[in-house]
């Protein structure tokens, strides 16, 4: 993963103004979702995914240094996570994101415990 847990690598592929919305997330052993919302904002870029029937429904907050390679002809992102470690993640919460200048820092650690896993 990243140094900076909230900015691309600059060997991923991806150029900001890319929407990446509809793109399919694949973790290091699966699927996971479709991109729901992204944004490209500097030290704050990330990845909200739908991860659709596989967790009920649930959406979660990828931050965008979680994100190993964009393939743009496949519309597809590879992340540096397992499906156990999305699955576990914090739900993204919509108010919190907006509001709650914590709520970033509690995403962040949680995905800087599993660094390197």
């Amino acid at each position: 993963m990243s140094d900076n847990l909230w900015g691309y690598q600059t060997t991923t592929g991806h150029t900001v103004g890319t929407d990446l919305i509809g793109y399919k997330v694949e973790a290091t052993d699966g699927s996971i979702g479709k991109v729901d919302k992204h944004s490209d904002e500097v030290n704050s870029s990330y990845l909200v995914v739908d991860t659709g029937v596989w967790i009920f429904g649930k959406h979660v907050l990828l931050p965008a240094g979680t994100v190993r390679t964009v393939e743009h002809a496949e519309r597809k992102i590879y992340v540096n996570l397992t499906k156990d470690q999305i699955k576990g993640s914090p739900e993204f919460d919509m108010d919190k994101h907006l509001g709650d200048a914590g709520y970033h820092s509690q995403v962040g650690g949680y995905y800087e415990g599993h660094r390197g896993a």
